[in-house]
């Protein structure tokens, strides 16, 4: 399978959602020039309690590593958003695939 997915669970404070959206979907045409990117998706929680999930998936662990060294990597994280806008709590989860199935 080969493939790497990496998770960034991020906990937004009320009232900076939008904010949140609105700088991937200005950066989402970005990553995807990335060699070995395959996919990302930014996942709205359902419940108060729940983190936005940002998920990408590459095809493989050095892909994503070769993107977190990268000049564009750097300039999407250049500006973060306010302290206030998020809170303690998610973070990093890296994954292998070991199995997939899609209809």
């Amino acid at each position: 399978m080969g493939r790497y997915i990496v998770n960034n669970r991020i906990y937004v404070n009320p009232g900076y959602e939008e904010l949140f959206e609105a700088r991937f979907a200005a950066r989402a045409g970005q990553i995807d020039k990335q060699p070995g990117f395959v996919a990302m998706r930014v996942l709205r929680p359902v419940g108060s309690h729940a983190p936005y999930v940002v998920e990408t998936e590459w095809q493989s662990h050095e892909a994503f590593r070769a993107w977190v060294g990268s000049d564009d990597f750097k300039q999407a994280h250049a500006n973060p958003l306010p302290d206030d806008a998020t809170r303690e709590g998610g973070g990093i989860e890296q994954f292998d695939v070991v199995i997939a199935v899609q209809a």
